[in-house]
């Protein structure tokens, strides 16, 4: 099985506020995940973990290293090509759900492929929505609102529409931080439960010991480098 996400030598850092020294968030990590794993990535607050997940989302620019994701070298991708691959490739999902409190739960979940890179027509969009929802045990949430729902029903919206587009990568970024423990425990066994069936590769941060040992694979930052847990 080919690896979906290659990383190597990947450093990050950022100058002080006064300039005049600089961070060091992580240095020389190197990690490969196959197409269709689930991995989990720990450690202490401020070790990187976030940074790491916005470099691999591109949300973020590495200071030094490579990043191929389904064998696409990052670095080399235009303005254009990042956009695509932010709608396309990988779907997120973070700690607060930033759904659009005017729209719908399912105009919410139909929003990233109605961005310009969609490969679906609208009515095309509206079914995979309404099918994800269910898929997530919304079905009978669609005309809500978001303030008409509970957090952890809104956490569940979140990650439908991260996978409205069918991307190849789930980014999920402590997406549990804002849940009591029963909508968190109910939460990762959906993720695990849609990267098991839609065979998309998860990579999920969190501080849940529970929730990293439900994942194949685990890492830990320590001290700035990376290291394979389990």
């Amino acid at each position: 099985m080919k690896n979906m996400i290659e990383i190597s030598n990947l450093s990050k850092t950022f100058p002080s506020p006064d300039g005049e020294e600089t961070v060091h968030v992580f240095s020389q990590v190197d990690l490969q995940v196959k197409k269709g794993l689930s991995v989990a990535i720990v450690g202490p607050s401020g070790s990187g973990k976030s940074t790491l997940l916005n470099i691999i989302g591109l949300l973020d620019q590495p200071t030094d290293g490579n990043i191929q994701v389904n064998q696409q070298n990052l670095a080399t991708l235009s303005k254009e090509g990042v956009a695509e691959y932010r709608n396309q490739t990988v779907g997120f999902v973070f700690q607060s759900h930033h759904l659009l409190p005017s729209c719908t739960v399912l105009e919410n979940v139909m929003v990233p492929a109605l961005a310009g890179f969609g490969k679906f027509k609208e009515e095309e969009t509206e079914d995979r929505a309404t099918e994800l929802l269910k898929d997530v045990g919304l079905g009978h949430r669609l005309s809500h609102l978001p303030s008409q729902i509970s957090g952890g029903e809104k956490q569940r919206v979140a990650v439908a529409r991260a996978l409205i587009n069918n991307p190849s990568v789930l980014l999920a970024d402590e997406p549990t931080g804002a849940l009591d423990q029963k909508n968190s425990d109910h939460l990762i066994n959906l993720l695990k439960q849609l990267n098991e069936q839609r065979e998309v590769t998860l990579l999920i941060v969190t501080h849940s010991k529970d929730g990293a040992n439900q994942m194949e694979q685990a890492y830990a930052f320590h001290e700035g480098s990376l290291i394979q847990d389990r």
